[in-house]
């Protein structure tokens, strides 16, 4: 009966569940780690000390930021150059933009550097100017910027001194010098400018550190595919079973014969029809009550 199974046609439904199956399997289990790992560095970060509250470091010796030292405080010694403003940036879910200064240090590089926060609209904001001379700064060191990253503006055609994104990438073709690949956040206000004083920024955690919406994504994503795996595997039963059974009532003679063709007209091409307006063949006699029946021409019987 499943003898069918075998046929070229099955084969090609047959080899597509041998592999799609596994690889639903396969891209659900990786989704799972992927949330697996997130709540772990979840559970750790909660566990580990505020990185703020540890003792501060050069910056060279905190470099690259990666998941340990994101947070950390980091000394950098140098001179402020190019101010830019970061506009669409939330604060205590109040509007408003960063003020970013670069620094730049005795190695040629310039470390940019965010000195605080506030409100209203970049554009025409008057800000504090930055001290001048050498100064010795200590700030929350962060990851550069990306596209997913909370409050990036990468629509692009922003007007002259501002940026979308706190990115080594995005600051290196508007200055004239390297750019660090990370950038501190001062912890302590500065005194503001009309709107007000400055307030600190507060440091981010690292991407990818927390549960948030991606990592319950990932959770998703878990479930869809082994959905789909099981609707794969439900799917083949089903056609298996459809098959079956027809092959079933083939065997048992249950399948319904076509029906026969039409009977053809009995009356050939060319033959004559019946006079249907009379109601009689052409050759009956007349009817002798008839005015014009001729009584010469009546056969005699």
């Amino acid at each position: 009966m499943y003898r069918f199974l075998l046929t070229p046609r099955w084969w090609g439904i047959n080899l597509f569940v041998v592999l799609a199956i596994p690889f639903c399997v396969f891209m659900g289990t990786w989704q799972l780690g992927r949330f697996e790992d997130r709540v772990q560095s979840h559970e750790q970060a909660e566990k580990a000390p505020d990185p703020s509250t540890r003792a501060a470091k050069p910056l060279d010796a905190l470099l690259p930021v990666d998941k340990v030292t994101s947070g950390r405080p980091a000394i950098a010694t140098g001179t402020y150059a190019d101010q830019f403003l970061v506009p669409g940036r939330k604060l205590d879910d109040r509007q408003g933009f960063y003020v970013l200064n670069m620094l730049r240090t005795d190695s040629g590089k310039a470390l940019p550097v965010v000195r605080g926060w506030l409100p209203g609209s970049a554009t025409d904001a008057r800000v504090p100017a930055a001290p001048t001379g050498e100064v010795t700064v200590t700030g929350d060191l962060q990851a550069s910027e990306n596209t997913h990253s909370d409050g990036v503006d990468v629509r692009g055609g922003l007007p002259s001194g501002q940026v979308g994104m706190i990115s080594a990438a995005t600051l290196v073709n508007l200055v004239p010098y390297d750019v660090y690949d990370a950038w501190v956040t001062l912890p302590e206000a500065e005194a503001g400018g009309t709107g007000g004083a400055m307030k600190p920024v507060p440091a981010a955690a690292p991407e990818g550190s927390g549960l948030d919406l991606k990592a319950f994504q990932n959770l998703g994503y878990t479930g869809e595919w082994f959905v789909f795996a099981a609707f794969v595997l439900f799917m083949w039963f089903r056609l298996v079973r459809r098959e079956a059974e027809a092959e079933r009532d083939i065997a048992l003679g249950l399948v319904p014969e076509e029906s026969a063709a039409p009977a053809t007209a009995d009356v050939s091409e060319g033959a004559e029809a019946p006079d249907t307006a009379e109601g009689a063949p052409k050759d009956a006699p007349e009817d002798p009550s008839s005015p014009d029946y001729d009584v010469a021409s009546t056969p005699v019987r």
